[in-house]
C-alpha cells in the first residue's frame, strides 16, 4: 500500500518536471512519517496539517536576499564588485545587471522551480484539507483562505518575471493524457483576473490582525491581503501589462495573442478601488506611519534626528507601525554585513563586515535637495559649485566638522541621510547617537587608505556609497574582532507608505492631479521632513508640473523611488512603467575610489555601461523547458 502511494506521488510530482525541466521524482514535503511522505498521513489531523500549510509558506521568494532576489543585484541600484576573488556573498543575480543573462542556464531560474513546486503543495492542500477531522471549521476557512492567497502570490511574482504564464489551478490527475501535461502560457489578462479572483476568495476571510504573535508573525491578515490586490491591480494597469504593442508578437503555437494590444483604462479605476479600499483596511487595523519613539531613547535627541531613526526605522524595525507585510523567509542579517562600513577603528579588520554593497551616483543624484524637488529643478541648487566642501558646524549632524567631502552631499533632503553612508557623512551606529556630542559619533572616512577606503580586490564599495538604510542603528561591534552583533529583521515587503503612493499613482493615472493625489504624496513627504508638492515646487522648482497629469506622474515616479529605495521595489517599477531602457543607458558611476586625497578622489569615474532591450523585460524560459513542452513559447528576443 506504501508503495503505491509513493508511486501515485512521484506520479503527481512527473506532471510538474515537464513545467519545471526537473530530472526526478524527489521528497518535497516537510512531513515524512514512516520515511514515506504520504497525502493520508498529512492530512490525518490538525498538527500535521498545519505543518503541510508551514510548507506552503516555505516557497516564499528569499526577498532581499543577495543571492536570490533580482531586485537587489539584478539591476541598477546597487552595484558590486563582479566575479571577485573571495566573495562574501554568491554573486550569481548579479550576472543579470552585468549582462550574462542566457536561455542554456538562465540566471534565478531557481525561482520558476521553486514557485510551481510551492504552487503544486498549495493545490495538494486545498484538495486534502477538507479531510482533517479535528479542525475547527472557523480556522479551516482561515488556512484555505491563507493557501489561496499564497497562490496568488507565487502566481503574480511569476507574471513579473515572465509576463504570461501557466496558471496552474489544480493539480492534474495521475491517469491524465501526456498531452493534457504540456500546458500553454496564458494570456496576461487571465493570469491577473486569476490572480485577482484568489485574493477576492480570501480578503474578507483573514483576521485584520494576527491573535498569536509569538507563534504566528509572518502569516496573511486581512490586510495584507487587500494591500497585495492593490499592487496587483495597480501592476496590471501599467504600461507593460496594458497595451503593450511591443509584445504584439509573442503568441501560443495556436496564435493566441498572449498580451493585449488595447489600452484599457478602466483598469486604473479598478486599481484605484482595490488602493482606497487597502488603505481603508490597513488603518482600521491600526497601521500608522511610523515615527521613532524619542521617549525610548536614553540620549539627547535633536529634531533632525528623531527624524533620521524614524525614516531609517520605518524599515530596519520589525514589525513597526508601517509594515504591512514582512517575509519571515527572509532575514536581514546578510545584507547587513554587507552594508555595513566598519565605522569603529578600534576594528578594523573584522572579518564579518564586508560593505561591499554600493548606490551608483545616479542614485545618490535621484534623492532631492533640502526644498524637496530635483536638483536638476531647484533654481536655488548651484550646478556649478565647487567639487568639495568641509563640512561646518550647522552641518556636524550629518557630516564631520571641518572634513572635506563632495558637494553633492550637502543640502539633500533628509532621506538621502537616513538612507546613504558617504566619505564624510555622520554613521548613527554601534547602538550610539548623542546630539549633545555629535563630535564623537563614528562616521565614514572612505578614501583609499583610510578605514572604508578600498583596500582587498574583493572588499568595500566601488562607488563611494554605502547603504545605511539596511543596517538597524542598534547594531554593535564588540571587543572580539569577529564579534558583530546584528538586529535581524525579516525582510518589508509592503510598508504603508507604498500603499499611499500607489493609490496616489493610480488616482492620477485615472483623474489627473486631484486634490487626493496631493493629500497621499504629501503624507509620505509629510514624514520624510518635505513641504508638500505644491509649495516645494512653487518656492524652489522652476516649473509647475504638478498642475499637469504628465508631470504628476513623473513627480509620483520619483517620489516612489526616492521612498522604497534599495527596498526592491526600482527593478520591478522601471519595467511596469517600461522606463527601464532610459534608466538603464545611465552609466555606473562612482568616485574615483583608487585617490586618496580629496580632490583626485571626488572626480566621476565610469564603472560599467550597462545594456538593456526589450527582451530584457522578461526571463528567458529554459531552453530544455522549450524542447521538452513544444507548447510553452520562449519570449522576444531570447
Amino acid at each position: 500500500m506504501k508503495y503505491a502511494i509513493k508511486r501515485q506521488w512521484c506520479l503527481k510530482v512527473a506532471i510538474l518536471i515537464v513545467i519545471s525541466g526537473l530530472s526526478s521524482c524527489k521528497k518535497y514535503l516537510d512531513i515524512i512519517p514512516d520515511n514515506v511522505a504520504t497525502i493520508d498521513n498529512a492530512f490525518a489531523m490538525r498538527s500535521e496539517a498545519e505543518k503541510y500549510l508551514y510548507t506552503c509558506y516555505s516557497y516564499m521568494p528569499k526577498d532581499g536576499s543577495l543571492d536570490q532576489d533580482p531586485s537587489i543585484l539584478g539591476g541598477d541600484e546597487i552595484w558590486a564588485i563582479d566575479r571577485p576573488p573571495k566573495p562574501n556573498f554568491n554573486h550569481g543575480i548579479f550576472e543579470i545587471a552585468m549582462g550574462r543573462q542566457a536561455t542554456v542556464n538562465p540566471v534565478g531560474e531557481f525561482i520558476w522551480v521553486n514557485l510551481y513546486k510551492g504552487l503544486r503543495d498549495c493545490n495538494i492542500f486545498l484538495e486534502n484539507v477538507e479531510r482533517v477531522p479535528d479542525l475547527k471549521p472557523e480556522e479551516k476557512r482561515e488556512w484555505i483562505a491563507e493557501v489561496k492567497f499564497l497562490k496568488a502570490y507565487y502566481h503574480f511574482y511569476l507574471v513579473r518575471m515572465y509576463g504570461p504564464i501557466p496558471l496552474i489551478k489544480e493539480n492534474l490527475p495521475v491517469d491524465v493524457n501526456i498531452s493534457s501535461v504540456k500546458i500553454t502560457r496564458a494570456p496576461v489578462d487571465s493570469c491577473f483576473a486569476y490572480i485577482k479572483q484568489l485574493l477576492d476568495e480570501s480578503k474578507d476571510v483573514l483576521q485584520p490582525t494576527i491573535n498569536d504573535p509569538v507563534k504566528m508573525l509572518g502569516r496573511i491578515t486581512k490586510p495584507i491581503v487587500y494591500s497585495l490586490k492593490a499592487k496587483v491591480m495597480v501592476t496590471a494597469a501599467s504600461p507593460l501589462f496594458n497595451g503593450n504593442a511591443d509584445q504584439a508578437s509573442l503568441k501560443n503555437a495556436d496564435g493566441t495573442q498572449l498580451f493585449n494590444q488595447q489600452v484599457v483604462p478602466a483598469k486604473w479605476d479598478s486599481a484605484v478601488v482595490a488602493c482606497k479600499q487597502a488603505i481603508d483596511v490597513c488603518e482600521a487595523a491600526g497601521l500608522k506611519l511610523y515615527e521613532f519613539n524619542a521617549a525610548s531613547s536614553t540620549f539627547v535627541l535633536s529634531d533632525q534626528m528623531k527624524l533620521q531613526l524614524s525614516l531609517r526605522n520605518a524599515f530596519a524595525e520589525k514589525w513597526n507601525s508601517e509594515i504591512i507585510w514582512a517575509n519571515t523567509q527572509s532575514l536581514s542579517a546578510n545584507i547587513q554585513l554587507n552594508a555595513t562600513p566598519n565605522v569603529n577603528p578600534l576594528y578594523q579588520d573584522n572579518p564579518f563586515i564586508g560593505y561591499e554593497l554600493a548606490p551608483p551616483l545616479k542614485i545618490v543624484d535621484m534623492f532631492y535637495t533640502e526644498n524637496g524637488v530635483p536638483t536638476t529643478e531647484d533654481r536655488t541648487w548651484n550646478l556649478n559649485q565647487p567639487a568639495t566642501r568641509a563640512g561646518t558646524v550647522e552641518d556636524q549632524r550629518l557630516i564631520k566638522l571641518n572634513y572635506e567631502t563632495s558637494s553633492v552631499n550637502f543640502d539633500r533632503e533628509p532621506r538621502f541621510y537616513a538612507n546613504l553612508g558617504f566619505d564624510g557623512g555622520i554613521w548613527y551606529g554601534q547602538g550610539y547617537f548623542n546630539d549633545a556630542v555629535p563630535a564623537s559619533t563614528y562616521y565614514v572616512m572612505a578614501k583609499k587608505g583610510q578605514q572604508n577606503g578600498k583596500g582587498k580586490p574583493d572588499y568595500g564599495s566601488v562607488t563611494g556609497y554605502f547603504i545605511k538604510k539596511y543596517v538597524h542603528y542598534q547594531n554593535t561591534q564588540g571587543s572580539a574582532m569577529t564579534d558583530y552583533s546584528v538586529n535581524n529583521y525579516p525582510w518589508p515587503l509592503i510598508r504603508l507608505s507604498q500603499l499611499y503612493l500607489l493609490y496616489a499613482e493610480a488616482l492620477n493615472e485615472k483623474s489627473g492631479p486631484v486634490a487626493e493625489v496631493h493629500t497621499y504624496i504629501n503624507k509620505v513627504r509629510a514624514r520624510a521632513g518635505l513641504k508638500s508638492v505644491k509649495e516645494s515646487w512653487d518656492l524652489y522648482a522652476n516649473n509647475t508640473k504638478y498642475t499637469t497629469q504628465a508631470g504628476m506622474k513623473d513627480i509620483i515616479h520619483r517620489e516612489t523611488l526616492i521612498e522604497l529605495a534599495f527596498e526592491g521595489a526600482r527593478f520591478w517599477d522601471l519595467r511596469r512603467w517600461k522606463e527601464a531602457p532610459q534608466e538603464y543607458i545611465k552609466p555606473i558611476q562612482g568616485w574615483d575610489i583608487e585617490q586618496s586625497t580629496a580632490n583626485l578622489y571626488y572626480r566621476r569615474k565610469l564603472v560599467f555601461t550597462p545594456r538593456f532591450s526589450m527582451k530584457d523585460y522578461f526571463w528567458p524560459i529554459r531552453d530544455n523547458n522549450i524542447l521538452n513542452n513544444k507548447n510553452l513559447i520562449q519570449n522576444i528576443g531570447w
